[in-house]
């Protein structure tokens, strides 16, 4: 079964200068357990598929599957219900909750997917080296930290799709390495397929696979 399928999708968006078309029906199917590098110059609409992808857009034209399921005209919220129980979200903003701790920022999702399982979630904890930070708030972790408990909470769930947006955009070239290999390893350890929107052919190249998005159509990954 695939993670992922899209099937002609089509946005647009006004402006001042009229309508801009972002995607002109861009088609693509990610696999289970596999992991695609999305590139693009700025403004390609990199983010914008991604965000439909995820059900926080809706596409003017085209179809939407997730886990083999038709999502395309779900309502909110059974949308957001397929969110949680489906796809996880990785963002360059980490999104962390502030009020709660690391422990409870990494259970936060899986709780709300009714999947919360402690000993996957120490073991997460584990790898991504956060055991002895489990009592510290956000404000108290670097940049790392922070991208690898947003990483941890989005993987406690077991979604089946991860869609990841530029996750290593704010942190220097070693840290985003060290958790870009951390993001694939234990996403392939939870079962679930990876779409990693990046700007960097290097972190690309550590993909299954590339797309490369242009003038809203899928080319072949330069």
């Amino acid at each position: 079964m695939h993670a992922l399928e899209l099937q002609a999708l089509r946005k647009s968006f006004d402006s001042a200068e009229g309508t801009v078309a972002v995607l002109r029906g861009v088609s693509l199917v990610l696999p289970a357990g596999q992991s695609l590098a999305l590139t693009g110059e700025s403004g390609s609409g990199k983010s914008t598929l991604l965000h439909i992808a995820a059900g926080l857009e809706r596409a003017d034209g085209g179809q939407v599957i997730v886990a083999g399921q038709d999502v395309t005209a779900l309502g909110d919220a059974q949308m957001a219900e397929m969110r949680r129980g489906q796809v996880g979200l990785i963002f360059q903003q980490f999104n962390l909750i502030p009020s709660l701790n690391v422990a409870a920022n990494l259970s936060f999702q899986a709780r709300l997917a009714g999947r919360h399982d402690t000993a996957f979630t120490q073991m997460l904890a584990q790898r991504l080296g956060l055991e002895g930070l489990m009592r510290r708030y956000p404000e108290q972790l670097s940049g790392g930290q922070l991208q690898r408990v947003a990483i941890g909470r989005c993987l406690a769930a077991r979604p089946a799709l991860v869609l990841a947006d530029e996750p290593t955009g704010n942190l220097d070239e070693a840290t985003g390495d060290a958790v870009l290999a951390l993001m694939l390893e234990l996403t392939a350890l939870a079962g679930a397929a990876l779409m990693l929107v990046t700007h960097s052919p290097r972190l690309a190249a550590r993909c299954d696979a590339r797309a490369h998005l242009r003038a809203g159509l899928i080319e072949d990954a330069p």
